[in-house]
């Protein structure tokens, strides 16, 4: 099964050049049943990396383009009359597919953003008073550009803290990028990729991921994390619950990419910068700008062991 994660990383990695760390933790994050955040510039090639996943990984896909008057019944669906019948017939929106990217998700309203809440957060959304499950598996993969670009909405912590991961995926090398200029365009390749897995494939190794080992120490390890984001006077709050939940997930994940069934530090310190990032602030900088470097503060003074 591992052997066919790495042809899955392979076969995105020749859609996607040069960018081979933040394919590997965008799998992590698929396989720790999170949700993604991608934030970037446009034109980077957010879209192009969650379309060779979806494909790569055998998943239904949908795309909504979140603009200003994007409205919650364009996302979750509505009812229609119908007049053969005389009854109200729901037509469900594109919520409704596996893999699901959101895409510019800042450029919505609030309101339209919240949307997606109950469906990341239960599984599930109600509409029109009915609760509607959503398919096995959901993934959601929203992307934003930063907000200090015009037309942009920041989303609230709330929304942000639903996301087990946030990537930025930057400018690419400049081998990838002369590549990128000489070859074909990535974007036909999209339609050539194999689904290397099938949804059996895929829950089984989602099951075996909680099952990854964690030891006492590495445990001990993840809550010194924490509470040091809790406890020094730079950081405007602290993690929760949840994020150390997510930060465990995220390395159980990453430790079995890796062909290990137990978890050690370097596999936390590996998806720490992604799992927490995007939770914390600093208390001189509210707007969150310093966030990269309380990471790196907690890379460097925390002990593992």
């Amino acid at each position: 099964m591992r052997a066919k994660l790495e042809t899955v990383l392979q076969t995105v990695n020749h859609v996607l050049l040069g960018k081979e760390p933040q394919v590997r933790l965008a799998l992590t994050c698929l396989l720790a049943q999170g949700h993604l955040l991608i934030e970037d510039l446009p034109g980077m090639g957010k879209t192009t990396l969650s379309h060779a996943l979806a494909k790569v990984l055998g998943l239904s896909f949908q795309r909504i383009q979140f603009t200003s008057d994007l409205l919650p019944g364009d996302i979750l669906g509505t009812s229609v009359f119908d007049k053969d019948t005389g009854q109200f017939v729901f037509h469900p929106g594109p919520i409704f597919a596996e893999l699901v990217l959101a895409d510019e998700i800042n450029r919505a309203t609030p309101k339209s953003q919240s949307a997606l809440l109950e469906a990341m957060e239960e599984g599930q959304v109600t509409i029109e008073g009915a609760t509607r499950p959503l398919p096995e598996p959901f993934f959601v993969i929203a992307t934003q550009n930063p907000v200090s670009q015009g037309g942009t909405f920041a989303l609230p912590e709330s929304q942000l803290d639903r996301f087990l991961m946030r990537l930025s995926l930057g400018y690419p090398g400049k081998a990838a990028e002369k590549a990128l200029l000489l070859g074909e365009s990535r974007r036909s390749l999209l339609p050539t990729l194999p689904a290397l897995l099938d949804h059996a494939e895929l829950a089984l190794i989602q099951a075996e991921v909680p099952k990854v080992r964690a030891s006492d120490a590495l445990v001990n390890y993840v809550l010194r994390l924490v509470d040091a984001t809790r406890t020094q006077p730079q950081f405007a709050w602290g993690l929760s619950p949840r994020a150390s939940l997510a930060l465990l997930a995220a390395a159980r994940a990453w430790a079995f990419l890796a062909g290990r069934d137990y978890v050690i530090p370097e596999d936390v310190q590996a998806v720490l910068p992604s799992v927490v990032g995007h939770r914390l602030r600093e208390r001189a900088d509210p707007a969150g700008h310093g966030a990269g470097s309380l990471v790196q503060w907690l890379l460097r003074e925390v002990p593992a062991l």
